[in-house]
């Protein structure tokens, strides 16, 4: 398994939350590719940490459909299952409508400022062929809401079934870039209206109108 040179010790406190993070990231991100085995103990070299960590990681990985593990065998980055991107994608979209739906009244003024911050640095990201930097800002786009509402069953489905939906986007990048940034303005412009019922339909469908076939 080819392991990344350049990338930084992780600090040997690390949570286990972070170290899951920094795994997910690098199947969402493609370092590590479908079918590729991964082996704990290179992975806690590359982080700077135990195997304990790692194998809890992969262990949630796994859980995610991120993995599949051979008990005594191997590990390795799942394939890209279409069909599990669909039924993934289903539940965030109810996911987002959700958020927007309920917390639309009480989102600020700054709310709205970080949301159109973040399509700015997406729509510059998705016209430069960015796609870690357009994907990063979309991301953060939607967070918004999600984390002004705090319900943390929400957001532990969305931890748990987004990253699905991220690592199939990226193979489609720039296919509906400038539809995205269009998208994305007027729900911001109904959330700053106040217009929750609106807004949440709208979240619904930017979600669920994500393409999840094949890559042409």
């Amino acid at each position: 398994m080819p392991i990344p040179a350049d990338a930084p010790p992780v600090d040997r406190i690390l949570l286990r939350d972070d170290v899951y993070r920094r795994l997910r990231d690098a199947i969402v991100d493609g370092t590590f590719h479908p079918g590729e085995q991964l082996r704990d103990g290179d992975l806690a070299e590359w982080l700077g940490v135990s195997r304990t960590p790692v194998r809890e990681a992969l262990l949630r990985l796994g859980a995610s459909g991120l993995v599949v593990a051979l008990p005594g065998r191997s590990t390795t980055v799942s394939t890209i299952d279409i069909q599990v991107v669909r039924d993934a994608k289903d539940v965030v979209a109810a996911m987002h409508e959700l958020a927007v739906r309920q917390v639309t009244s009480r989102l600020t003024k700054d709310h709205v400022a970080q949301m159109r911050e973040a399509n700015r640095r997406f729509a510059a990201a998705v016209t430069s062929g960015d796609v870690t930097a357009a994907l990063t800002a979309d991301e953060e786009l939607h967070r918004v809401p999600v984390t002004a509402l705090g319900n943390q069953a929400l957001e532990a489905v969305l931890e748990r079934f987004d990253p699905l939906i991220r690592r199939a986007e990226r193979l489609r990048f720039g296919v509906d870039g400038p539809t995205s940034v269009t998208r994305h303005t007027q729900l911001i412009d109904l959330i700053e209206a106040g217009d929750a019922t609106a807004a949440a339909s709208l979240a619904f469908d930017t979600w669920h109108s994500l393409p999840a076939d094949e890559p042409a």
